[in-house]
Formats: C-alpha cells, structure tokens, sequence
C-alpha cells in the first residue's frame, strides 16, 4: 500500500467513526448513511437523513431556529451531496435519489432587508416558504433554490442556475432566473 492509498483509508475510517457519533444527534440517521468531513451542521435533531445518503465534504446542513416541531430539513434516501448549503426554518424537502452537486445553496428563507440602518445580517428572517426538491432531480454546481420553489421529478437544474418558480417534472430548466429550455421525454 502506498502512501495515498494509506491515508485515504484512514480517511475513510475517520469519517465513518464520524457517522457513526453523530448519528445519534439526528432525528433520523439512516442505515448506510455517511457523513465525510469537513462539514458543518446546526441543530442535527431538527434534521432527517435517510438510508445510503453521501453528505460530502464541505456541505452545510442548517437549522437556524429551534421554533419549529420536528424535523424541517428532511433528506431522503440516497441523495447525494458535497459541498453543499441546505438551511431550513420550517420545510426543506430532498426526496429519494436527489444528485446535489458542489456549490448549491437551497432555504426555505433568507435575510430581511426592509430595516435602513440595520445590517442585513441582524434582520429578521422572511417567512419561510416550503422547498421540495423531487426524486431523482439534478441540480448542477452552484444552483440556487429560493424559498417556495418544488423541483418536479427527474427535472435537471444546469449549473450556476438560479430557481425561483417552481419547475415541472421531467424538464431542464437553466439561467438566473431559471426558466425551462427543454422536456425529457422517456424512451
């Protein structure tokens, strides 16, 4: 064994040593499901992660209150993820087999600005507005996904993409703001 493939094994023995401690700080860690650091995360009891989900290094999984009952940021079974930002206040919805590359930045709220002399970043936060990512989507690197937006089935979402309506099942939407170029048709 060589020095890389060394310490990549290590690695891979520390992020599943990883997992397996915080697994039990979420309200649901599936079976299979790993969690590759660095990463950081707020408020894990707040968030769902299915089974054989890959939370990659570099990713951001946000609750940024604890007003809300339950899980607000559900993650289901096999997403794939790295590098990305997911925050959620009320509702933040990856369903089964969601591809998430790096750079992507999904909320169901983002920061007032309606206050003069104030910094944005002490605003109050808008209302939020449920997210649903659906099965099977793609969403390129560096999407952005504003609150109140559902991504349909199987629907791709091109690269430095910003999505501000809603986009139907099975379609291609690209641009800032997206807007749908192409419907994929089964074959």
């Amino acid at each position: 064994m060589n020095g890389i493939a060394g310490l990549t094994m290590l690695q891979r023995v520390r992020d599943s040593l990883f997992s397996r401690l915080a697994a039990g700080s979420f309200a649901r860690f599936g079976n299979g499901s790993r969690i590759l650091l660095p990463t950081r995360i707020a408020n894990a009891d707040k968030i769902s992660v299915g089974e054989d989900v890959l939370i990659g290094a570099g990713t951001w999984l946000m609750v940024p209150s604890r007003e809300s009952a339950g899980p607000v940021l559900l993650i289901s079974d096999r997403v794939r993820m790295r590098g990305a930002s997911l925050s959620a206040v009320k509702s933040v919805v990856i369903e089964e087999a969601v591809g998430i590359a790096a750079g992507v930045y999904i909320s169901d709220h983002s920061h007032g600005f309606n206050l003069p002399g104030v910094p944005i970043r002490d605003q109050p936060l808008s209302e939020p507005r449920p997210v649903r990512v659906c099965r099977g989507a793609w969403l390129g690197q560096n999407v952005v996904v504003m609150p109140g937006v559902t991504i349909g089935e199987y629907a791709v979402i091109g690269a430095n993409s910003v999505v501000t309506r809603d986009v139907p099942p099975r379609c291609v939407a690209v641009g800032a703001p997206a807007r749908v170029v192409r419907e994929l048709v089964a074959e």
